[in-house]
């Protein structure tokens, strides 16, 4: 049976892009209110993928990184860390100084970093950085939100308007479920329907589902059992838009339409390919290809009988002698 795991940092990820300001709204409302939310943040993907390129650690999929403006007219860069499993606890603090100062050594903009920490172990709560030598000092501090802390919170995570809060209890419930799968499908679902619950458009509904849908992965069997739930309900409440399990299907449609015309691709470019070589061995040592040969060869669309035809092409005595082999394979 394919193992199934849970996809934290895409969905972080995606998360994050979608609702920057609700992110610090929930999480970090000091920092929030220092930003002049009239000018919209910039993110800074190609800075962050320099800061991180020489990192021993695995690449973190769900960090982010943004340019804003405060109150106060000052440029300031904010640096978001994920931490899902705490995979490296005891360097997390000098991770956090070492891309902080990276940050900051890139264009000398104040650097802000946050930390969500999502692991499992409610004692690990790392928040500074810092050592002391020969008189001098060097020292980090970041504001932490660790989302062990809001298990105690349910109640008003269920009445938050902010996506964070659903986001949050989708972690939880995917950290929760890692041994019971069909635990998960059940607390998919309920986190689902409620999306329709909190009166929410249209466009939050199929965002929300999507981040929830990938970070609480079932396998097929489980997932199928939730479409059907999903399409039952949207049935019953007769939905005047198209829903998020048509979406979903749409979207997962043309990624697979893609991944089929890549392989489309590259198989016409082969045969095209072999039909160039046929002709040109043909035109090297019997003279100009006439249309008819050009045209039959086009209708050749087996690599093997294209193969077939480049070695006759190397022997035959003339160029009627192999427009007749050809005529023949044509047909076959």
């Amino acid at each position: 049976m394919k193992e199934v795991t849970a996809n934290y940092d895409e969905s972080w990820k995606e998360a994050l892009t979608e609702y920057f300001e609700s992110f610090l709204t929930f999480f970090f409302p000091e920092v929030h209110q220092l930003i002049d939310w009239t000018q919209t943040p910039q993110s800074l993907d190609k800075e962050l993928q320099e800061i991180t390129a020489s990192s021993e650690t695995e690449k973190r999929i769900a960090d982010q990184l943004y340019k804003v403006w405060l109150l106060d007219k000052r440029e300031v860069w904010i640096l978001i860390h994920v931490e899902i499993q705490s995979q490296y606890e005891v360097d997390f603090g000098q991770r956090m100084y070492i891309y902080n100062y990276r940050s900051f050594d890139l264009y000398h903009k104040p650097v802000v970093s946050l930390a969500v920490l999502g692991d499992e172990r409610n004692n690990w709560r790392p928040s500074a950085y810092g050592y002391s030598l020969g008189g001098c000092e060097v020292s980090l501090k970041f504001p932490i939100a660790k989302l062990l802390d809001y298990e105690s919170r349910w109640q008003e995570l269920e009445s938050s308007d902010n996506p964070f809060a659903i986001i949050v209890m989708a972690h939880l419930k995917t950290k929760a479920t890692t041994g019971n799968l069909s635990e998960r499908e059940q607390w998919k679902w309920t986190l689902i329907r409620g999306l329709y619950d909190r009166g929410l458009t249209k466009e939050q509904i199929v965002t929300l589902f999507k981040i929830i849908d990938k970070m609480m992965t079932l396998p097929e069997q489980l997932q199928q059992k939730l479409v059907n739930k999903i399409n039952s309900f949207e049935e019953e409440r007769k939905m005047p838009f198209i829903s998020p399990t048509e979406e979903l299907a749409i979207e997962r449609g043309k990624k697979i339409g893609k991944e089929i015309g890549k392989e489309i691709g590259k198989e016409i470019g082969a045969l095209q390919k072999a039909r160039d070589s046929v002709k040109t061995v043909l035109q090297t040592r019997l003279g100009e290809v006439s249309l008819d040969i050009t045209a039959s060869l086009a209708q050749i669309s087996n690599l093997s009988i294209l193969d077939e035809m480049l070695k006759l092409a190397v022997t035959v005595n003339s160029l009627d002698d192999f427009k007749q082999a050809l005529e023949s394979a044509t047909y076959k």
